[in-house]
């Protein structure tokens, strides 16, 4: 669990501190230990203590190392180490006085003589060597395991740990019983070329090698501070209350809680003003039966054989019945507590009729802009439709829109004054007409009054002519004859 700090990271480094790992909260690793002795003025330098702590595999694995140089190491630094037939890398965890203390809680002797000791500052090659051989763990722990299933082992592969100038690898396993791994070792040295440790460890010191989070959200207590695990059954969560459910209780490795162990001791010193030999109480119902007892508001919860309900009881209620009972009397009634909440009782919001209140008007005319914006873009693409079929139209006379206006009695004065000749021209000459052919007004009430032969070469012409000029909309010719008043035009049959 690092600081606020060092949860920026970029680049591999706390983007906060900028100790590359070695602040004072140690939060940059795993298993970290406060040196809340690091301002400690050091009185006589012979005296000091000469052994430092290092951490291995992000503070899964940490030792005592015997430092012979007189060279100060600060935390966070990484140092070359004694190992086994060669040498290893590890990170500084703690220096000073507060070594002395931590190897006194693991049972360490500081005047061991077989104590490793440190040999320098890591080089830039001793940790390209160590990336090198730390890359191969991921695949020596498949392979690791695809063997001892090979070797009808049952054991189960939790984490192979190399070292860092690649000549040793370390094994951790877990198994229910003892193993006979004397063949899986020889396997071992012949495949990854290394010396083979075997190692044996639990469900929580693997659940705290690979770490997670519980259900409480943090990180898992024992891959971040907790070293020593001890045993934990179901009557801690019978004194606290809480129901036997496995699941609810178990954490990842499969095993009870370790928290269910830390208010224990808070619940026992509670427990034990309350009353003993009191699961049974004789009153005129029956016999209750105690069902919990509640150390909060020191309470005894009782049900009878003929209800479900609980009754509270205080305690003083509970030794009066108990001595009643001792002297052959039997009470009548349980005499429960009322259990009134201190907290405000939200008031419900009455009923209320809300329609007609709630105002639309904001969707009414969005709805109506775009009605409007629709119907402009429709009467747009119909006027559009429009010019184009008028453009598209010839303007000759004695055309279906012209026939409405002045093409009956044009026809009329044609048949009247040519007597019915130029009026069968004109109709054989109105069949062969083309889009393109456009004339002038002028032109069109000129070439009406001669015969059909003329007309239709003056068409043909005009089309010619005004192929080229500017479209313009024909009207239609005056007649020079108009009808006599009573008197109906004449159509054509």
């Amino acid at each position: 669990m690092g600081c606020t700090s060092c949860g920026t990271a970029t680049g591999g480094k706390p983007g906060g501190c900028k100790s590359n790992g070695g602040c004072s909260t140690g939060g940059c690793n795993r298993m970290n230990t406060y040196d809340w002795l690091h301002n400690l003025p050091i009185a006589d330098i012979d005296s000091s203590c000469k052994v430092i702590e290092v951490s291995f595999n992000k503070g899964t694995r940490k030792d005592f190392f015997r430092n012979p140089t007189l060279q100060q190491f600060e935390k966070g630094e990484m140092i070359a180490v004694e190992g086994i037939s060669g040498f290893d890398v590890g990170e500084v965890s703690l220096t000073g006085e507060i070594v002395r203390l931590q190897m006194k809680k693991r049972n360490a002797r500081e005047e061991n003589p077989e104590m490793k000791k440190v040999l320098r500052i890591a080089t830039d090659r001793d940790i390209d060597i160590m990336k090198q051989n730390k890359a191969r763990e991921p695949e020596a722990v498949i392979r690791s395991r695809a063997i001892a299933k090979q070797l009808k082992l049952d054991m189960k592969i939790s984490q192979v740990e190399m070292q860092a100038d690649g000549r040793k690898a370390t094994f951790f396993y877990i198994a229910d019983g003892r193993v006979d791994f004397r063949e899986l070792i020889k396997v071992y040295a012949s495949e990854f070329k290394v010396k083979v440790e075997m190692r044996q460890i639990g469900a929580r010191q693997e659940a705290g090698k690979v770490g997670g989070i519980g259900s409480c959200g943090r990180e898992l207590c024992c891959s971040t501070w907790l070293t020593d695990f001890k045993s934990v059954n179901t009557a801690a969560a019978r004194y606290q209350n809480l129901s036997i459910n496995q699941t609810k209780l178990s954490g990842q490795c499969g095993r009870l809680k370790c928290c269910l162990n830390y208010e224990l001791d808070t619940y026992l010193d509670a427990l034990q003003h309350f009353p003993d030999n009191c699961d049974q109480i004789q009153v005129a119902k029956g016999n209750a039966y105690l069902i919990k007892k509640d150390i909060f508001k020191n309470l005894m919860w009782y049900t009878l054989p003929d209800s479900n309900k609980q009754y509270p009881l205080t305690i003083e209620r509970v030794l009066k019945i108990k001595s009643m009972n001792r002297q052959g009397m039997v009470p009548d009634e349980l005499e429960a507590v009322e259990i009134t909440s201190q907290k405000v009782k939200e008031v419900e919001p009455e009923f209320v009729d809300v329609v007609g209140q709630i105002s639309l008007r904001s969707l009414e005319k969005a709805d109506k802009k775009r009605k409007q914006q629709h119907q402009q873009q429709k009467g747009q693409g119909q006027h559009q439709q429009r010019g184009g079929q008028q453009q598209a139209r010839p303007p000759q006379q004695g055309g279906q829109p012209q026939q409405r206006q002045g093409g009956a009695p044009q026809q009329r004065q044609g048949g009247q004054g040519q007597q019915g000749q130029g009026g069968g021209q004109q109709q054989k000459g109105q069949q062969p007409q083309r889009p393109q052919q456009q004339r002038r007004p002028q032109q069109q009430a000129g070439q009406g009054q001669q015969g059909g032969g003329q007309q239709q070469k003056g068409q043909q012409g005009g089309g010619q002519q005004g192929g080229g000029q500017q479209q313009r909309r024909p009207q239609p010719p005056r007649n020079p004859n108009p009808p006599k008043p009573g008197q109906e035009p004449k159509k054509d049959a």
